[in-house]
């Protein structure tokens, strides 16, 4: 195994981490905190999903580099490019309309829940799924 296939496949798998801890856990549970409103959840939030996904875009270029470098089968290449794909659909399509609707909320409008979330969360899922394959894919290249 090369150097870059070994560190292809370790980035992906912290990326597939970093995601399941902070989208599948740190989001929800902040709500259940005691004293956590609403307008201070969904502003931690912005903090943390800005973060998150400036760390992602980092992790996705370091994908696409290691992977290219190691040099796969095509297939394997097109796997890889699904997660960055579905990243940049969250950042390009969703996170804009969801991003109003928080500074609505913090600035203490009223707003009703957002259909936008839910495409988020399942731009969420598919990006779950497909770092899990393209792990998966890696790791028998």
């Amino acid at each position: 195994m090369s150097t870059s296939l070994a560190l292809a496949i370790a980035v992906t798998f912290v990326w597939l981490g970093m995601v399941l801890a902070i989208s599948f856990l740190e989001a929800p549970l902040k709500f259940r905190a005691p004293g956590v409103t609403l307008p201070i959840g969904l502003g931690i939030g912005r903090l943390v999903f800005r973060a998150l996904n400036g760390i992602e875009l980092l992790l996705a270029l370091a994908t696409a580099i290691l992977v290219a470098s190691a040099s796969p089968a095509g297939s394997v290449i097109t796997v890889a490019a699904l997660a960055p794909g579905l990243l940049l659909a969250q950042l390009a399509l969703v996170r804009p309309r969801l991003h109003r609707r928080t500074a609505a909320v913090v600035a203490g409008a009223a707003a009703r829940r957002s259909r936008a979330h839910l495409g988020y969360v399942a731009l969420e899922c598919a990006k779950v799924l497909s770092l899990a394959v393209t792990g998966a894919c890696l790791l028998t290249a």
